[in-house]
């Protein structure tokens, strides 16, 4: 019996291990192919919610949501397409879709939508490819690969509508004009105001007054400057203030800088007016000037600097130390040479007259105006976006209209291509004390028609090999500095 048994043992142990070894081979095969067949499903499914977000839905999932997810992507990449061309076709019409806060509002609604909806298509591809029933490692991949796609999406679209709302927070801030203006004879007049900013004196202190003159059509240029040390000049007619000073703002102490103040001491007078203080200006400007004001601007000088900061900052070239600091408390010096100017320091260069005078200080502002044109481009706006909007939000004010916004963007392209002039109602040109009227006209009129100028009325050129520097500019007080009165700013820098 022993024996038997022994040879039964045997004959059991040699028939059970060759086969049991062979399908256990087997069907380890079978279930790695199974196990295979079943990642590669989910890799599948990752690569259809990539390229085509609702495909994987519509060939294993829920077929209702996967149709709707495909025609929504076909939409939209129609929608890109048909943007794209006719933003190539018409920048103006392209910059007007992308400044119209009512379209931002929208792109930043898709933005949103479509970065919740492509994240959740992705967690719902890894839970059609039934991931519990793949294995450990291949479970563990496709997971973090799933999700990481659905962050990956979900955080590019929303940081995409964060910028969107950005922009579009910024210019309902700004931009927070509702009457359209059309050009006067040919041209838009954007009075632009730099002032300090503080409790109650928001706009109420301004600093430079300068009007851009536009052409409606070209772009090209003119950059007026009105000393903010103006005194008896008269008013347009008709207006507020021409009603209480009949003879001219005359008194000792009437400067044209203070007519904001004074429209605050009066505000009877502008009860009706948003900013009493800036309307007052524009009247006592249109009366020095005798041109129609189209639009205003006020530049906050000290969130200025944040703006410089944002850019990375505007190359000068400082012809001479500019001081630091007040009369009797330098500080220090901006030393000459091409610099890049930031901040603090770019502020002090255009405010300085510690060691020079307003003039001076008034032909270095043009000299910046005319560098930040040409030095910051569209593309450095995408780069610095989401800077230049924090900046921006308390940078400026004016009552230029959203819709607005295109036509002076596409207005501002062309001007980059064009040289810059400029003229000022300074020594020895205007007497600010006693303005001759007809001085300032004429100087205008040379400045904005060249070709219909006498030649004693064109603006002075710099001699070839002129040296003459004094206060960081070209030319001296006596004889005028030369960026103040110029057909080519850019060579008078």
């Amino acid at each position: 019996m022993s024996g038997r048994t022994t040879s039964l043992d045997s004959v059991d142990g040699a028939s059970s291990t060759p086969a049991d070894d062979s399908v256990a081979t087997a069907s380890r095969t079978v279930a790695d192919r199974a196990a295979q067949v079943r990642y590669r499903r989910a890799v599948s499914f990752l690569a259809m919610t990539l390229v085509m977000p609702g495909s994987a839905q519509l060939v294993a999932g829920n077929a209702r949501v996967g149709r709707w997810a495909i025609r929504l992507w076909a939409v939209l990449w129609l929608s890109l397409v048909a943007v794209v061309g006719i933003t190539l076709a018409s920048p103006h019409t392209g910059l007007r879709m992308f400044t119209n806060p009512d379209d931002l509002l929208v792109l930043m609604i898709v933005l949103t939508v479509v970065g919740l909806g492509w994240a959740a298509l992705f967690i719902d591809a890894w839970r059609i490819a039934r991931p519990m029933d793949l294995l450990r490692q291949h479970r563990s991949a496709t997971a973090v690969v799933h999700l990481a796609m659905a962050f990956t999406v979900a955080s590019v679209l929303l940081y995409g509508a964060h910028m969107v709302g950005a922009q579009r927070g910024m210019i309902m801030a700004m931009f927070g004009g509702d009457t359209v203006a059309g050009s006067t004879g040919g041209r838009y007049n954007v009075l632009i105001l730099g002032g300090d900013s503080g409790t109650d004196r928001w706009g109420l202190r301004t600093d430079s007054m300068t009007i851009a003159s536009i052409d409606a059509q070209t772009g090209q240029t003119v950059l007026i400057g009105v000393p903010r040390n103006m005194m008896n000049f008269k008013f347009p007619r008709g207006s507020k203030l021409a009603k209480a000073w009949p003879n001219g703002y005359n008194c000792s102490t009437c400067e044209l800088n203070s007519l904001a103040t004074y429209a605050g001491d009066h505000r009877a007078m502008f009860a009706h007016e948003k900013n009493p203080g800036v309307e007052a200006t524009i009247e006592g400007i249109e009366g020095v000037t005798g041109l129609k004001i189209s639009y205003w601007a006020m530049i906050n000088m000290p969130a200025f600097s944040d703006l410089v900061n944002a850019v990375g900052g505007v190359k000068i070239n400082v012809r001479q130390p500019i001081a630091i600091g007040r009369t009797g408390q330098i500080l220090g010096y901006i030393q000459p040479g091409y610099r890049t100017l930031k901040g603090d320091d770019l502020l002090w260069y255009v405010r300085s007259r510690a060691t020079s005078d307003d003039y001076s200080r008034m032909a270095r502002q043009k000299c910046v105006m005319n560098a930040m044109l040409q030095q910051i481009s569209p593309a450095t706006v995408i780069e610095h976006f989401s800077q230049i909007a924090s900046a921006s939000a308390s940078l400026l004010q004016t009552d230029i209209p959203s819709s607005e916004i295109d036509r002076f963007a596409s207005l501002a392209l062309k001007s980059k291509a064009q040289k810059i002039a400029t003229v000022s109602l300074v020594p020895p040109l205007v007497n600010t004390s006693r303005p001759d009227e007809t001085v300032i006209h004429n100087a205008i009129f040379a400045a904005l028609h060249p070709d219909q100028a006498k030649p004693s009325q064109k603006a002075p050129s710099r001699p070839t090999g002129y040296t003459g520097i004094s206060e960081g500019s070209f030319g001296t007080m006596a004889k005028g500095y030369v960026a103040n009165h110029t057909s080519d700013l850019g060579s008078s820098c």
